[in-house]
C-alpha cells in the first residue's frame, strides 16, 4: 500500500481535491485515484516518499518547474520536492498523483492539454533536413584533422524561435557508424515533427575503437565527448540562425552514442577544443541508448538522464547502466532507468514506440517545455 499521508499537509492541493470531493481527506481522494491508476498501468513504484525528486537545471542550478499556465496551481512537499501546475483541479490530481507516487519518474508522464500539444504531438507533418553542416575540427589518433559535420533537421514551416535542440549521436563501438545511423534518424525525425530542431553528428572515430578496452579506446571515448561537446556550442553560437533556446539543449545517443550522450551530461568542466569556444558545454538532458557512463563521474548540477537498457546486453553490460544511475543519484540528480528485461545490445526496433514516447515525456518535463517557444 501507497503511504499518502503527507498529502493531507499540501494545503493547495488539499483546497483542490476538496472542492470534487469535500467529506474526504486529501491522502483519501488521492488514494482513490491512485487505485484508478494502478489498475491500468504497471508504472507506480511502491514505498516512496516526496524527498526523491531532485531536478536541477544544469544551466542555471536552479530547480526546473513544471507545466506552469495562467491557472496555475501550486503545491509542494518535501525539501526537494518539484513545483507541478496544471490548469484544472481533475488534471492536477491525475499528473500529480502519478508524479509522486512514481518517484517523479517523468519519462512515464504524458504531458496534459488537448491536442496538438507542441513537443507531445506530431504538429509538423514535414522536416527539413540540411546536411553536412561543419561544426568543428580536430586532430584524430592518426593525426590527421578531420571536419566534424552534422545534418540538421527543423519542423517545415515552423515560425516559432528560442526552440529546444537535441544533439544525436549514433554508435559503432567509437570505430564505425555515422550521423545517418537509421535510430538516430527516426529520432531526430519524431522529436522534428514534434517541435525541436534536431541535429546528428559525426566525431572521430579510430581504427580498432572499443572492441577491447585499451589506451586507443579511452582517447576515442574522450575524442567523441569533445566533438559532441564542439556540437552544443556550435547550436549556441548559431542559436539566433537556427532560432535555437540556448537555455534548452539536450543530448541522446546509441551504444557509443549514449556513452558520450552521458560523458557530455556529467563533464561541462572538459570541454575539448574541437570547436566554438566561449560557449556552455552543459545541456539540459541526456539520452541513453544502451550505454553509460564511461571515465566521467556525475556531479551536482549536471544534466537530468535517462537510460534504456536490456539485461542482455552483452556489449555494454547491464550493471555499468545500473552503476551510472547509482553514481548520478549520489550527486542529487534526476536520472531513470527503463529497463528491457532479456533484451540484448540496441533494442530499439523492438521497443520504438516506448523509447520514443518516454524520451518525448522525459525532455518536455527536464527542460522544461511548458515554458518554451509555441
Amino acid at each position: 500500500m501507497v503511504d499518502l499521508s503527507y498529502l493531507d499537509e499540501l494545503p493547495e492541493l488539499s483546497l483542490l481535491l476538496h472542492e470534487a470531493r469535500p467529506s474526504e481527506t486529501t491522502a483519501a481522494v488521492t488514494a482513490s485515484f491512485l487505485n484508478v491508476l494502478m489498475a491500468y498501468s504497471n508504472i507506480v513504484r511502491i514505498g516512496v516518499g516526496p524527498d526523491h525528486c531532485p531536478n536541477p537545471n544544469p544551466v542555471s542550478g536552479q530547480p526546473v518547474g513544471i507545466g506552469l499556465d495562467t491557472r496555475s496551481h501550486y503545491f509542494s512537499g518535501g525539501s526537494q520536492l518539484r513545483r507541478y501546475a496544471v490548469r484544472s483541479a481533475s488534471m492536477t490530481v491525475l499528473v500529480a498523483v502519478v508524479l509522486l507516487t512514481t518517484a517523479c519518474q517523468p519519462q512515464l508522464v504524458t504531458p496534459p492539454g488537448a491536442g496538438p500539444l507542441r513537443y507531445r504531438d506530431a504538429v509538423f507533418t514535414g522536416v527539413t533536413k540540411t546536411s553536412d553542416v561543419v561544426y568543428g575540427s580536430a586532430v584524430d589518433q592518426a593525426g590527421i584533422t578531420i571536419s566534424l559535420k552534422l545534418d540538421v533537421y527543423q519542423p517545415t514551416g515552423d515560425t516559432a524561435t528560442k526552440r529546444p535542440a537535441v544533439v544525436w549521436v549514433h554508435g559503432g563501438s567509437f570505430r564505425s557508424g555515422d550521423k545517418t545511423s537509421p535510430e538516430i534518424v527516426d529520432e531526430a525525425t519524431t522529436l522534428t515533427k514534434e517541435g525541436y530542431v534536431n541535429v546528428s553528428i559525426s566525431y572521430r572515430l579510430s581504427a580498432n575503437g572499443c572492441t577491447v578496452v585499451t589506451a586507443e579506446c579511452l582517447i576515442a571515448i574522450k575524442d567523441a565527448q569533445h566533438d559532441a561537446q564542439a556540437a552544443v556550442r556550435f547550436l549556441r553560437s548559431k542559436a539566433g540562425r537556427y532560432r535555437i533556446d540556448p537555455a534548452r539543449i539536450a543530448i541522446g545517443g546509441t551504444s557509443a552514442g549514449a556513452i558520450t550522450a552521458l560523458n557530455v551530461g556529467y563533464s561541462p568542466k572538459d570541454p575539448g577544443t574541437s570547436g566554438n569556444p566561449g560557449y556552455s558545454s552543459a545541456v539540459r538532458a541526456a539520452v541513453s541508448l544502451s550505454g553509460a557512463s564511461v571515465a566521467t563521474t556525475p556531479d551536482a548540477g549536471d544534466a537530468a538522464a535517462l537510460l534504456f537498457h536490456g539485461t542482455a546486453d552483452g556489449l555494454v553490460p547491464y550493471p555499468w547502466a545500473q552503476q551510472t544511475v547509482k553514481a548520478a543519484l549520489a550527486a542529487g540528480l534526476v536520472i531513470e532507468l527503463t529497463t528491457f528485461e532479456g533484451a540484448g545490445h540496441v533494442p530499439y526496433l523492438a521497443n520504438r514506440a516506448a523509447i520514443l514516447r518516454q524520451t518525448s515525456n522525459f525532455l518536455y518535463w527536464t527542460m522544461d517545455l511548458a515554458h518554451a517557444a509555441h
